[in-house]
């Protein structure tokens, strides 16, 4: 649907089910785990791309209790009407819908706003545990909307904030900040994991992206706590080693996100990873290899000459042709940005286990048929792979994914975060 209709739609189906018209309507995107992908649960910075598939919520005030309609799982043939009352909801089951919309409310009554009771009407375009952040666009939509409705002067990251709340802290879901950032603001943006949560806005590129859904389904929850678990066995491992020098150690910490990683070179902690069991060496390797090469990817994108050299010194030298033919093209920071999203890909693979054949078989494809670079996007273990390239070769892109065993593939487009439509 574009997206007047889908608002239109919105509006008479909302006055056909609740019978009185929506006070507002607000949507918000799904998003892409561009780069540094499992790494905000770490402190560390991300990059999140807004897409054009967006979740769109109708609110209005409700002289009763609260209810909750979605359209998506009506369509499907599930439950799919909650039923509650504000300010503070008790969760049903891990699994029921209407725990995302319960927690916001929470979240707000917890922060010290009171919303009252409301209808609401839920419909998304982004596809449930596809990897593009679904959870994400219904909640940052949802207390976009309660913002409005009830006028309590939430701005745009307090907004993202909230969201993280209500799904980490109330639902008790191990995720970071990137999807709820990544929502609420839209575009491509880098954003601080910890405090203050700093959000930079980055030049768009030159490219569109396709994404390639596998249609395989697995979940933040069953993911995070394994390997934030590995992690912390391989740095309790480093800490317990007699040998290890003092500028290293004040570095470290017995938990994954009181790590300084950025301030770790691998130079400096090569030697003591090769001393640890391959699992928890090989998630420590993928923390500081990735975030390394998405501090270049970032200089890249913000129009800075890249080193070769140091490029070449963190990827390998199999990568040089590929680096050096880069160079000097109209196309460098597109084609540069390509190469370190496919070598992120690796490490996601390699060292962090996330990805599976089914999902190879989509990757190759889409650099064969001309991506300037291709990656998982999400938790992993099944969810979505995501190409960047020029428009022409976006058509061959979905098509040899989709032969290549991709459920879904379509082409997306930067668009901005949460924003309230116009239902005039």
């Amino acid at each position: 649907m574009n997206n007047s209709h889908v608002i239109r739609q919105l509006y008479v189906k909302f006055k056909e089910v609740f019978g009185s018209e929506p006070s507002v309507v607000v949507s918000a995107p799904g998003r892409l785990d561009f780069l540094n992908t499992h790494q905000d649960y770490k402190g560390l910075p991300v990059v999140s791309v807004g897409i054009n598939l967006r979740t769109y919520v109708a609110i209005g005030r409700s002289n009763n209790a609260s209810r909750v309609i979605s359209l998506n799982l009506a369509e499907m043939g599930l439950d799919y009407e909650d039923k509650f009352y504000s300010p503070d909801p008790i969760l049903r089951s891990r699994k029921w819908f209407g725990n995302y919309l319960r927690a916001s409310v929470k979240a707000l009554f917890r922060l010290g706003m009171y919303v009252d009771n409301f209808n609401a009407l839920i419909y998304s375009e982004v596809p449930i545990a596809s990897g593009l952040a679904s959870s994400a666009a219904l909640l940052v939509s949802f207390i976009a909307a309660l913002n409005e409705l009830f006028s309590l002067g939430l701005t745009r990251k307090q907004v993202a904030e909230t969201a993280y709340i209500a799904e980490h802290d109330v639902m008790g879901i191990p995720c970071g900040r990137l999807d709820q950032y990544g929502s609420a603001f839209g575009g491509i943006i880098k954003i601080e994991t910890r405090p203050p949560f700093r959000v930079e806005r980055l030049p768009w590129l030159n490219g569109v992206f396709t994404v390639m859904d596998s249609g395989i389904r697995h979940s933040t929850a069953d993911i995070h706590p394994v390997r934030q678990r590995e992690i912390n066995e391989g740095l309790r491992d480093l800490l317990g080693m007699q040998d290890l020098p003092e500028s290293l150690r004040d570095k470290l910490a017995d938990r994954y996100d009181k790590v300084e990683w950025g301030k770790i070179d691998i130079r400096e902690i090569g030697p003591y990873l090769k001393r640890l069991p391959e699992i928890p060496r090989k998630r420590i390797l993928y923390t500081i290899l990735t975030n390394r090469t998405t501090e270049i990817a970032l200089d890249i994108m913000r129009g800075n000459k890249v080193n070769v050299n140091d490029l070449v010194s963190i990827m390998g030298k199999e990568w040089i042709n590929k680096i050096e033919k880069a160079i000097g093209q109209e196309n460098e920071k597109e084609l540069l940005v390509g190469l370190i999203m496919s070598y992120q890909h690796i490490l996601l693979r390699d060292l962090y286990e996330l990805s599976i054949p089914q999902l190879e078989k989509i990757w190759k494809a889409s650099l064969e048929a001309g991506a300037y670079g291709s990656k998982l996007s999400g938790a992993g273990l099944g969810g979505s792979i995501i190409a960047l390239s020029n428009r022409e070769n976006a058509e061959k892109i979905m098509k040899a994914s989709l032969n290549a065993g991709a459920k879904m593939a379509r082409i997306v487009f930067i668009d901005e975060g949460f924003r309230i439509e116009d239902i005039k």
